[in-house]
């Protein structure tokens, strides 16, 4: 019996449960300071999935619940990411996370060597499966001068005025709009704001949608050595151009300003306003759409390799699309490494995986198993 814990009852870590707790060989314990979202989780599987009240900014508190775990599962907000790795690290605990976390893991590589510790980070969709296949696509071609990601989590019914809900948390998606985008072109990483060089694109199932550039290459833009390599958001159009007003009159500031004598902090009264609208009602239908391709040689030919997947809320579990495709690759990595099936020490993002197509392809199998369907296309270009 495995003893795991997952750090975080959002909607993606309670998936994370349910999924292990199907599982006969892991004893499931989630925490999170909410006892709604405990409650939320533990009316998953009553029977299997343990619940304790903990708040993942008490470090201290967070070493003590993980201490007898053999596996730490992390679906925490972005802003408590970092200092949560290096906790489980530091407890010398194997970790598989999906925290969208705005500083460097790598930061925390040689620790995580020194304790013998295996962490897979940003292990979700975007980044996680993302990285993965890009991993996949460098090692399967033999060359490779191009990867390019496109992906998007969506409202299936489209509603004024955001045709738009977020299905992960919304900080995290605002911090998507603001912070800037790292992409490589000619081997040099540079810098793109947030929201730039639109473009519309026509995906099978979805029909149109704008692309614009976020900060997802993330680790990529370091660990692989590719001329050129991309990111890109997909929403309905329009979207673009409401974010854009918002962010220039400051309503997605951090900085505090005077309002009638009162400081206030412009986020922090969008959230209050804006999440609301963002929050997809019980039962609501999303999709999570995403192409990841890989250009370049094989066998003397140019190459491109595509994954392409579509997935939808599951009406029969109620778990939203973008839950599922986040907490599934991060549950089977959790799996696989506390089983001693992934022995890496260090800080592992998904791409460094990649080489190994037994992995992959496993995988993917198990997402199929699941119902999320990647779809693989090579083909000759030019």
């Amino acid at each position: 019996m495995f003893n795991a814990i997952v750090l975080g009852a959002g909607m993606v870590g309670s998936v994370m449960a349910r999924d292990l707790a199907q599982d006969a060989e892991f004893d499931v314990t989630i925490v999170d300071r909410s006892a709604d979202a405990l409650a939320r989780a533990k009316a998953l599987d009553p029977d299997r999935i343990k619940t304790a009240v903990l708040d993942l900014s008490d470090l201290d508190a967070v070493k003590a619940a993980i201490a007898p775990c053999d596996i730490v599962l992390g679906a925490a907000a972005s802003h408590l990411g970092y200092d949560l790795l290096r906790t489980v690290i530091e407890a010398g605990k194997n970790y598989a996370d999906i925290s969208f976390m705005p500083e460097d893991a790598m930061d925390h590589d040689e620790l995580a060597k020194a304790k013998g510790v295996t962490a897979v980070v940003d292990c979700g969709v975007a980044p996680g499966m993302s990285n993965l296949l890009c991993g996949r696509a460098v090692a399967a071609l033999d060359e490779c001068d191009e990867l390019e990601i496109y992906v998007g989590g969506l409202p299936v019914e489209r509603r004024w005025p955001f045709e738009y809900k977020a299905g992960f948390a919304p900080a995290d998606v605002i911090e998507e709009y603001t912070r800037p985008s790292r992409i490589v072109e000619g081997g040099e990483v540079v810098v793109r704001e947030a929201l730039s060089e639109p473009e519309l694109m026509d995906l099978p199932g979805v029909g149109t949608v704008e692309a614009f550039n976020t900060d997802g290459l993330r680790s990529i833009a370091d660990t692989l050595e590719i001329e050129n390599m991309k990111e890109k958001t997909l929403r309905y159009p329009g979207h673009i151009e409401i974010m854009r007003v918002l962010r220039a009159m400051g309503l997605f500031s951090k900085e505090p300003i005077e309002v009638g004598g009162q400081m206030v902090v412009p986020l922090e009264v969008t959230q209050k306003l804006m999440f609301p609208m963002w929050t997809y009602e019980e039962g609501e239908a999303d999709l999570t759409v995403m192409r990841v391709s890989g250009s370049g040689v094989l066998d003397g030919i140019e190459t491109r390799i595509t994954w392409d997947l579509l997935d939808y809320y599951d009406a029969a579990t109620g778990a939203t699309s973008m839950s599922r495709t986040t907490a599934f690759p991060c549950a089977i990595f959790a799996r696989m490494i506390a089983r001693g099936e992934l022995q890496r020490p260090g800080v592992a993002p998904p791409e460094l995986l990649g080489h190994d197509k037994a992995l992959v392809e496993r995988v993917l199998g198990e997402l199929m198993e699941r119902g999320v369907r990647y779809e693989t296309v090579i083909e000759s270009v030019g």
